[in-house]
């Protein structure tokens, strides 16, 4: 189904000033002694350069290439718009005029020329910093089976201790030495009502430390 047309006023202004400059460009190009269709191909070279140049002022607005070709354009339909107001006489044009309209198509040419075959302006991006070195594997942090127990350190052996050094043995008390000393003290007992020391038993007997304890500890002295 084809797409309706709506006509609205900015459609109707825009085929009515297309239709003003086209006819003023026709008539100037024609006072200038550009008759036949040489006067019908300058209007359309015009507006063509003036498309081109709209067009990629709408892709590189910072092209000063497009905007000076837009101007040139601009400048040569109004020129000729207030040229056919009666500013100028049609029937007697100057000469300056007539070497304009008779260079504007290699003009026209080379801009439409730059405006096609220049490459448009791409935007500046910002540089990454080339890394040198390699970026390092990612690794997973997680994993899905158990991991295996470390081994318990072994044990530190427990530190040997040294054998103790060796008691001597007790002395031997003859029979007959027990039996004086038993006297000894029984008479100390018999006496003081108390048991004799050990150590007074030994400096009655006149015996060393050692023999003196075994007999003490026999006859449970203290």
């Amino acid at each position: 189904m084809p797409r309706s047309i709506r006509v609205d006023a900015v459609l109707i202004q825009a085929v009515i000033a297309g239709a003003l400059s086209f006819a003023h460009l026709h008539d100037l190009a024609a006072a200038a002694g550009q008759d036949g269709w040489k006067a019908w191909a300058y209007p359309i070279s015009v507006d063509l350069l003036l498309v081109a140049a709209w067009r990629r002022l709408r892709t590189a607005r910072r092209d000063r290439s497009a905007w000076t070709w837009f101007v040139i354009a601009l400048a040569a339909s109004l020129g000729a718009n207030v040229a056919t107001a009666g500013l100028l006489d049609l029937n007697d044009v100057p000469a300056w005029l007539r070497i304009l309209v008779a260079g504007w198509p290699a003009l026209a040419f080379l801009g439409g020329t730059l405006l096609v075959h220049t490459p448009a302006a791409e935007p500046a991006t910002p540089t990454q910093p080339v890394d040198d070195e390699p970026a390092a594997p990612e690794v997973e942090m997680y994993r899905t089976d158990e991991p295996e127990p470390e081994p318990a350190p072994p044990a530190a052996p427990a530190p040997e201790l040294a054998p103790a050094p060796p008691q001597p043995a007790a002395p031997v008390v003859p029979a007959a030495l027990l039996d004086h000393a038993r006297k000894i003290a029984d008479a100390h007992r018999a006496t003081t009502g108390t048991p004799m020391p050990a150590d007074a038993l030994s400096a009655r007997l006149g015996l060393p430390a050692p023999m003196a304890d075994a007999i003490a500890a026999q006859l449970q002295l203290t």
